[in-house]
């Protein structure tokens, strides 16, 4: 069965194996969600990811991130832009997200960023996702 959006799959795979306190979690790869672990990875909400060769598209495992107690380091996933709607926004237009105690990712000319370094650079892109 083919996916219709790809990214909405990852984030709720994501979401789903949180919530299951399962420490990995497989994706179908693509270079869009490479990216997207790079910059969540870099923020710190996963541990570690890993990109597996395979005669098709690739895996991409995410190790989750878990903190004291077992807590979730990820307490929300929220896409933005659908194929259906898509949302652009300009530098000046860019929100922080819960007053800073989230980012927003986004898809820039520059590559994926998050809001904090898009509205730095003063560039704007499609907003792909929130996470806090």
């Amino acid at each position: 069965m083919a996916i219709t959006d790809p990214i909405a799959d990852m984030l709720t795979r994501i979401r789903n194996a949180a919530k299951a306190k399962i420490n990995s979690v497989d994706i179908p790869g693509s270079k869009m969600k490479l990216e997207i672990a790079k910059v969540m990875k870099q923020e710190g909400y996963i541990r570690n990811f890993k990109f597996i060769q395979d005669q098709k598209q690739g895996t991409l495992r995410i190790y989750l991130k878990y903190g004291q107690g077992n807590v979730n380091a990820i307490f929300g996933l929220h896409r933005i832009s659908k194929p259906s709607r898509r949302v652009y926004a300009k530098a000046q237009e860019i929100k922080p997200v819960l007053n800073g105690m989230g980012i927003s990712i986004l898809s820039t000319s520059k590559g994926i960023l998050t809001d904090k370094q898009a509205r730095q650079d003063k560039i704007g892109g499609e907003v792909l996702c929130n996470i806090w």
